[in-house]
Parts: structure tokens; C-alpha cells; sequence
């Protein structure tokens, strides 16, 4: 149903910072995500340590959903769920526009 997709606010934002998260269950990355003057910089934890490292994360754009609300994940807050697909292997690869938008530009 399209009310069930038209709920989701999804959102362009850039990745300003990624650092270890030794702490989550699963091996993940704790981003910094930059959306722009009216959402902010938002904090996400995502589980792409396979095919992504802390350096070549920094200045990617990525698609979030940004109105599932937070979630307590061990000692960090994640607002923002970071969207990707998994591979042949089941690593996931980050959703990323084919080109660069304005941080904070709504999905449609």
C-alpha cells in the first residue's frame, strides 16, 4: 500500500564521521550523518564493517529513513536507520543517489 510508503520519511544526508562501535552485538560502524539545516547532524549505527571502512564512509551520501525514532543500541543512541541491500555474499551495499543532492532532500 502506498500509505504504508508515503509514512516513511526518507532522506538524503552525508557521512561526517564514522568510528569504531566495539560495544554493538554485531561488528558496526557509528556514523555521524549531516541532513542538512532543517533535520541536523544525526548519530546511526550500521552494521557494514564488511565492505566499508571508517575512511571511505566519511563525505559518502546515503539514503536513511529518518522518522523510525531512536533506539538504544548498548551505551549509543541511533536515530536514523542508514539503507543498504545485500550482496550475493549477504554483505550489505549502502543506497546511495547516482549523483550529489542537497543533504536532507526527501525521497519521492
Amino acid at each position: 500500500m502506498i500509505e504504508h510508503f508515503a509514512a516513511l520519511d526518507i532522506r538524503i544526508g552525508t557521512i561526517l564521521a564514522a568510528e569504531a562501535f566495539p560495544q554493538a552485538r554485531k561488528p558496526a560502524w557509528k556514523l555521524k550523518i549531516d541532513f542538512g539545516a532543517e533535520l541536523g547532524v544525526k548519530n546511526s549505527s550500521a552494521q557494514i564493517t564488511t565492505l566499508y571502512t571508517p575512511e571511505a564512509l566519511v563525505g559518502r551520501q546515503v539514503v536513511c529513513v529518518v522518522n523510525l525514532g531512536p533506539r538504544q543500541i548498548g551505551p549509543f543512541i541511533s536515530e536514523v536507520l542508514v539503507l543498504g541491500a545485500p550482496d550475493a555474499q549477504g554483505h550489505i551495499v549502502l543506497l546511495a543517489p547516482e549523483r550529489s543532492v542537497p543533504n536532507g532532500q526527501k525521497i519521492s
